[in-house]
């Protein structure tokens, strides 16, 4: 009997970006095999795309309800242990519900939910169902982001005193200037995408590092949105200001309208002994900065660096690795989870960094909305 974990696919069909990124970093360790999914909401597309990509269509259902009915009547020893739901925003509450009622593992593209309500229940759900809930918060598998983390931990950097985070995109730009596009768009539809595009999308990615690399916790928030248009409810461009802590202050910057950009999520953190900083676009190098040496590079691979940034690095010195073995450490933590395995909790976003998520969300939302005043998070 194959020792791999059952995975389940639920969305990610076609020329999904977000299924084929699952699909490769499941793949990468060895530990997944695919056995159920149902990638499409059209059977026949569904259908033909499991046939595309050798995944056996025994297991392809119609829809997600007949999915959890047929696999519930497998042994255990056979059915899906573990579902990754990457479908649009407002489909992942109620199937992660579904799934963590039933006893099934999770593992949930960001936002996990449209609402911080939607979030709290889901998380008072896993706590019966004691599984495992995983939120692909991709870039904390980043090697480099991992090494920031744990030498944050480590003091040296000393104590925090100012975060910036960035993450801008430009791709909306060809599509909201056209009022017939922007119409088209699931992201720009608050009933598909949630109260927020920006900040929702992409935004929440900046908040997340912030948090997840410094150890800190964002205490209230100040927003201020651009919409660009008025029949756009949806932001697409953001500046949040952040408070940690008295002393302890910064910025998030999101845009999915900065013309031109790519995919530019960067995060600098200083403090009183130096600085830390990364680019998602040069993932392999971390910039150590000092007042009185010159500056660091640390890159992936070498004895140097922490345990945990070791653990994610599967290819020596010099080999650059990217956004699919990102992931793929991910999915190797939960794979230790699910398993029962020893792990640092740093492999992989939990639960509460989805609940984390959606609480900043609805808070820029409300401080935009009320004329850009500070905010407290819960």
């Amino acid at each position: 009997m194959s020792k791999k974990i059952r995975l389940g696919i639920l969305g990610g069909g076609g020329d999904s970006l977000i299924g084929v990124l699952h699909r490769v970093a499941s793949q990468i360790n060895d530990n997944y095999e695919i056995v159920g999914a149902v990638f499409n909401p059209d059977f026949e597309a569904n259908v033909a795309f499991a046939k595309e990509i050798d995944v056996p269509t025994n297991r392809i259902y119609k829809d997600f309800d007949t999915l959890v009915e047929e696999e519930l009547k497998l042994p255990k020893t056979e059915r899906i242990q573990v579902c990754s739901v990457l479908t649009p925003n407002f489909l992942h509450f109620p199937m992660a519900k579904k799934l963590l009622e039933n006893g099934f593992h999770v593992i949930c593209e960001k936002p996990m939910t449209t609402t911080y309500e939607e979030a709290k229940i889901l998380q008072a759900t896993l706590e019966k169902a004691k599984t495992v809930f995983a939120v692909t918060h991709t870039y904390t598998g980043y090697p480099m982001v991992r090494q920031m983390r744990e030498m944050i931990k480590a003091g040296a950097i000393g104590k925090i005193h100012k975060v910036d985070a960035q993450y801008y995109q430009g791709w909306i730009n060809s599509i909201i200037h056209d009022k017939a596009k922007r119409s088209t768009v699931w992201r720009l539809d608050p009933k598909k995408a949630g109260i927020s595009s920006c900040m929702g999308d992409i935004g929440v990615h900046a908040f997340n590092m912030i948090e997840y690399t410094t150890g800190l916790t964002i205490k209230s928030i100040l927003a201020d949105f651009n919409y660009l248009y008025e029949d756009n409810q949806m932001d697409v461009d953001g500046t949040v200001l952040i408070r940690m802590d008295k002393h302890v202050k910064g910025v998030i910057r999101s845009s999915q309208v900065a013309t031109g950009e790519e995919n530019g999520l960067s995060i600098a953190i200083y403090g009183e002994k130096g600085g830390l900083r990364w680019e998602q676009e040069n993932p392999n190098y971390l910039y150590v900065l000092s007042d009185d040496k010159p500056l660091q590079v640390y890159k992936p691979g070498h004895a140097y660096n922490s345990k945990l940034s070791l653990n994610g690095t599967k290819l020596p010195p010099g080999h650059p690795e990217g956004i699919f073995d990102s992931m793929a450490n991910i999915y190797l933590g939960v794979a230790r989870a699910i398993r029962g395995e020893k792990y640092n909790d740093g492999e992989f976003p939990t639960m509460m960094d989805g609940v984390r998520g959606l609480d900043f969300i609805e808070s820029t939302v409300e401080s935009n909305k009320k004329g850009n005043v500070w905010i407290n998070l819960k």
